[in-house]
């Protein structure tokens, strides 16, 4: 089976904990589904975009330390589930329930493995 990342977009001044009651509830909910199905590799929210800090190599070898998220855009990485699952319908399935849930842009990639370099 294949690793599918499943990553919830937020806009920049969202805060973490935010969300409505009925949000929460939809999120636990698609968590326990997800549970139940046996197809969580991990889950987790981040911290607030502010937070972040970037890391870029320089020219010259040296690496540069910045705030904020490494691309500046309106919305961010906000949380994600790393599912393992048969296809990218099945990813997709449970992309569309995290969007309903989460109430957020959605994007469902798979993991590449060792074996795609070979």
């Amino acid at each position: 089976m294949t690793q599918y990342l499943v990553a919830i977009h937020l806009p920049d001044d969202f805060e973490p904990n935010s969300d409505s009651v009925e949000a929460r509830r939809d999120i636990a909910d698609l968590n326990l589904a997800m549970q139940a199905q046996n197809i969580v590799v991990f889950v987790g929210g981040l911290g607030r975009v502010s937070e972040a800090r970037s890391v870029r190599r320089k020219p010259d070898g040296g690496l540069l330390v910045t705030d904020g998220p490494y691309i500046e855009s309106k919305e961010h990485l906000g949380g994600f589930w790393v599912l393992e699952l048969p296809d990218m319908d099945a990813a997709l399935d449970w992309g569309k329930r995290a969007a309903i849930a989460c109430r957020a842009p959605v994007e469902v990639r798979a993991f590449g493995t060792l074996e795609d370099k070979n």
